[in-house]
């Protein structure tokens, strides 16, 4: 399916785009791959005055405020190197951008992620980060469930598990929003912003 539109007041919403989950091992497209078609967006979205927001995940240093539920495969403990937490150099420098901690997979949960876009008048997301299947899908979920139109560049995205990744972007994002490609979401934001 084909992007149909952007809405007049759209932000870009960055999921993870941090040191120590840009240099994992993904698919099908690699971090710097990711960040790079992320900081094209999000220039372009600064061009035109619309809002980029950078998310990422960090906990502090007793885990204290991690999710406390039990799971298969936990992740509660490990130990991270200094700076793993940090936004990546491509897309940081800009003062006006959006600043987003999240605890939890989606960055709306916890957050004031939801009050900083309908404060602006944001009415549509534009999604990339990784991983698709955990951050990013769990933000769309939560958007879509917020009332927000939902768009997802997919090539701005990526997963550590392929069939996750394709899982996602084939069965439940056509159920959540419209996907696109970078040049697709770049090439419709001209048109509605020029």
């Amino acid at each position: 399916m084909a992007l149909t539109a952007l809405d007049p007041r759209t932000a870009l919403v960055a999921i993870d785009l941090q040191n120590g989950i840009v240099g994992m091992p993904t698919q099908p497209h690699t971090g710097p791959d990711v960040v790079a078609r992320t900081a094209e967006l999000a220039d372009a979205f600064r061009a035109h005055g619309l809002p980029v927001v950078l998310v990422r995940v960090s906990f502090a240093p007793d885990w204290a405020d991690a999710v406390p539920g039990r799971t298969e495969r936990q992740a509660r403990g490990l130990a991270f190197p200094e700076g793993w937490d940090t936004v990546v150099d491509e897309l940081s420098g800009h003062p006006g951008d959006i600043r987003v901690t999240k605890h939890n997979w989606s960055a709306f949960h916890g957050t004031d992620l939801d009050v900083q876009l309908r404060r602006r008048g944001i009415t549509q997301i534009v999604l990339t980060g990784i991983a698709t299947s955990i951050g990013v899908e769990s933000t769309a979920r939560d958007a879509y469930a917020h009332g927000y139109h939902v768009t997802l560049a997919t090539d701005a995205m990526a997963d550590s598990d392929p069939e996750a990744h394709r899982g996602s972007v084939e069965r439940i994002f056509p159920r959540l929003g419209e996907s696109g490609t970078t040049a697709e979401v770049l090439e419709l934001l001209t048109k509605t912003h020029d």
